[in-house]
């Protein structure tokens, strides 16, 4: 999908990525996410059993026949193993490659989004949040430098448009960073917050199952921001990761590819769907005078029960139009 039709990273499209060793997991990852992922992990089609586990802690699934984005195959395509440094503060690379169905390395990719791949990378609690672009090689090897800044498991999402495949794929693995694990996982939801003295808020509710409009709204010391720029072929790029699990949703804002001296603000308005109840992880790239910023807020689902009420993930009522955003 090209541009107009799947802004980049943020068609609407649900990509779960569950899947993670158990094992592995468990010496990061609180026993309730482990048992979660594990339940939500599709049947093995194969009789090959759960797969196994690469010296880099990535699942390799037998089948191939999953949804798309849920682990390392999809297609034909498949995500070669991760290199990365192993433990925090040693700079290097985060190096991978992508086979295609005749298993050699993918070296022809369409743009989208003005890139030709993109790579979100986020530790297991939903800290340390990445969007970068990396580089590939003549031999089909895509690299960046590289240093982590805190130990744990990390989801490494790569989205991207190979010229055969007519559609735009995820394909996911996991990195184990050595050191003491400090998890810092969203304990309530967060609608306003500050980056780089920007003041980001979103308003809006998630409401399971269904598509909804969230609006964020951009300031700087009490003024509203005007002077959005276009990053990648947009005002904001709005990604979404379903808390404990990391389920990952794309979101596309309203608007159409902006040109490139035009400018907005301070409003962005974005569909999002979340396919199930739950806490959702909200990260908001936008740019300002060339300077790209991220803000990170969460957000609870809301249950539509009529006339004008919603239920909260908790199953408290609240009026529809006072909620605490």
């Amino acid at each position: 999908m090209k541009a107009p039709a799947r802004l980049g990273l943020y068609g609407l499209t649900l990509l779960t990525v569950f899947a993670v060793s158990g094992v592995t997991a468990n010496t990061v990852i609180d026993e309730d996410t482990v048992q979660a992922w594990t339940e939500e992990t599709p049947d093995d089609h194969d009789g090959q059993g759960d797969g196994e586990m690469s010296s880099g802690g990535q699942e390799r699934h037998a089948a191939d026949s999953a949804p798309p984005g849920l682990g390392l195959t999809h297609d034909g395509y498949q995500l070669t193993e991760v290199s990365s440094p192993t433990e925090i503060g040693i700079e290097g690379e985060l190096s991978f490659a992508v086979t295609g169905p005749d298993g050699e390395p993918v070296t022809s990719y369409e743009l989208d989004h003005e890139k030709e791949m993109h790579l979100i990378v986020v530790r297991s609690d939903g800290q340390h949040f990445r969007h970068v672009h990396p580089e590939r090689d003549e031999s089909g090897t895509w690299s960046t430098p590289w240093e982590w800044e805190a130990a744990g498991t990390y989801r490494i999402f790569t989205d991207f448009l190979p010229e055969q495949a007519g559609e735009g794929l995820t394909l996911s693995a996991t990195r184990e960073v050595a050191g003491d694990y400090d998890p810092a996982p969203a304990d309530q939801p967060v609608t306003e917050t500050t980056v780089d003295g920007f003041d980001v808020a979103v308003e809006g509710d998630l409401i399971a199952g269904e598509a909804t409009e969230l609006t964020m709204t951009i300031s700087r010391d009490g003024m509203p921001v005007a002077e959005l720029e276009p990053y990648l072929g947009a005002f904001g790029h709005l990604v979404a990761l379903r808390d404990g699990d990391l389920a990952y949703l794309h979101v596309h804002p309203h608007d159409d590819v902006p040109a490139s001296d035009e400018t907005a603000g301070p409003e962005i308005v974005f569909e999002a769907a979340a396919p199930t109840p739950g806490r959702y992880l909200l990260y908001l790239d936008f740019q300002v005078n060339g300077g790209v910023h991220t803000a990170s807020l969460v957000m609870d689902t809301t249950t539509d029960t009529g006339g004008g009420e919603t239920e909260d993930r908790d199953g408290r009522d609240e009026e529809g139009d006072d909620h605490d955003h």
